[in-house]
């Protein structure tokens, strides 16, 4: 199972949307407080409304919580600051993939000491971003492939 973590998550149709990519690829969903809406948020649930029942979802108050629990995790850190690109790193079987809230990203202090485990998806000179539903989904399924898929059909 893979593990997606999301760092003070703003936008409630965004971690909709991501709680059904994990929903339908069994990967776990991660919250990392504080959240920019309340979880009972009309907009997410209508993102993800169907598949909350098949959603294994946690909650940490603070991103040191997370690594406390997982001490012995593999954990990759999506930034658009990262040297290393997305289809570079070697995916397998329980890894975290860590994303940063959608105005500010992981930010120094989570970035710094982990420069090493982060990672980007490439885009076009001058552009600032993907959403980060689609950054998601992305780095999901680049990690689906190389393990194929884990089994699902």
């Amino acid at each position: 199972m893979l593990h997606i973590v999301l760092v003070e998550p703003e936008i409630p149709s965004n971690t909709g949307n991501i709680s059904r990519t994990c929903a339908v690829t069994g990967a776990a969903l991660h919250l990392v407080r504080p959240l920019g809406f309340s979880t009972d948020d009309k907009a997410l649930k209508r993102a993800g409304l169907d598949y909350w029942h098949s959603l294994t979802l946690f909650y940490h108050d603070c991103i040191e919580e997370l690594w406390a629990q997982y001490p012995d995790a593999r954990f990759f850190y999506c930034s658009t600051h990262a040297a290393r690109r997305y289809d570079e790193a070697r995916f397998r079987d329980g890894d975290f993939l860590v994303f940063g809230k959608e105005t500010a990203g992981l930010g120094e202090k989570i970035l710094a000491p982990h420069a090493d485990e982060a990672i980007r998806i490439p885009m076009g000179d001058g552009q600032r971003s993907l959403n980060l539903s689609n950054a998601v989904a992305i780095v999901v399924y680049e990690a689906l492939r190389q393990n194929d898929f884990f089994g699902m059909r």
